[in-house]
């Protein structure tokens, strides 16, 4: 998408010292209030097209401190092509952030409901709001990011077109929030995954969860060997999630994630699984998000 290229060769302009992490979409989008969530409001960001550009410039220290992408939410479930491109990366996991989303009527100053005429969003942004949008007689327009929406009415100073997008999004293109919180389920986290080069990666002190994958020989009772193995170090299996393994048809690996007290649990699940599980790769060991309200 040449937009978000131009739009960043424009609007990515950073001091030498700012950190700047790579993020899926643009300035406002929900991938950049989990950035700020995890390393302060302080940070600038690099937008990208996709996911894949997004672990191309986390890599590069030239270009980026680390990335962050969205790994699961908590109706639609994994982003299975996002572990793909984790798997084949050589980033790390530092952290995580749940993040709620919370959807919002936005409008230029003064705009009020008898007013509009269109809603433009995030196709994905439209259909959770939908419950709320049914009240009204509007147009919906689907655009290619919520964020972009919201800046497109402000750029325009648009009369009677509403956004869907998020109170960062509000702010940073001054818009009124007219209606807040109308996603209809409203219990709706996405999870993020905060990565970087393993060369920067420090060790975590209060660590208590890591995700790795591994794979068994698909022989009868294999997969419960290595599950037993984890419950036997006194570790909790908060994920598993089987993915099939690139260039091997029909192979699966598996994908855990683990909490667990203390790092010696830890190590004793991977001294554990050596014995009965192939190409254990660690992908981080990080301490634990917790859920948050923005």
């Amino acid at each position: 998408m040449e937009k978000i290229k131009k739009y960043r060769e424009h609007n990515n302009v950073h001091v030498a010292q700012e950190k700047r992490f790579a993020i899926q979409g643009y300035e406002g989008s929900f991938h950049q209030v989990a950035a700020q969530q995890f390393w302060g409001k302080d940070i600038g960001v690099i937008c990208c097209d996709t996911f894949n550009e997004v672990i191309k410039i986390a890599y590069d220290p030239n270009k980026s401190n680390g990335g962050v992408m969205a790994i699961e939410n908590s109706i639609a479930g994994s982003i299975l092509a996002n572990y793909n491109l984790l798997w084949k990366s050589e980033l790390r996991i530092v952290g995580e952030v749940y993040l709620e989303i919370r959807q919002n009527l936005l409008v230029n100053r003064g705009v009020k409901l008898d007013d509009i005429r269109e809603v433009h969003s995030h196709p994905m942004a439209l259909q959770q709001c939908l419950k709320f949008l049914d009240m009204y007689n509007w147009k919906l327009v689907e655009t290619e990011d919520t964020a972009l929406s919201a800046k497109s009415i402000h750029h325009h100073k648009s009369k009677h077109i509403a956004a869907i997008a998020s109170i960062l999004a509000a702010e940073l293109y001054d818009l009124d929030i007219l209606v807040p919180d109308i996603q209809t389920v409203k219990n709706n986290y996405t999870r993020f995954l905060i990565l970087q080069t393993k060369e920067v990666v420090q060790a975590v002190p209060d660590a208590n969860k890591a995700t790795i994958t591994f794979h068994t020989d698909n022989s009868r009772g294999s997969l419960g060997r290595a599950l037993m193995k984890i419950a036997d170090c006194g570790v909790d299996l908060s994920k598993l999630q089987s993915l099939p393994i690139p260039e091997k048809a029909w192979k699966y690996m598996f994908l855990a994630d683990m909490e667990f007290e203390s790092m010696d649990k830890f190590d004793c699940v991977i001294d554990s699984l050596k014995l009965v599980a192939q190409d254990i790769k660690i992908y981080g060991v990080y301490k634990k998000g917790e859920t948050i309200e923005v």
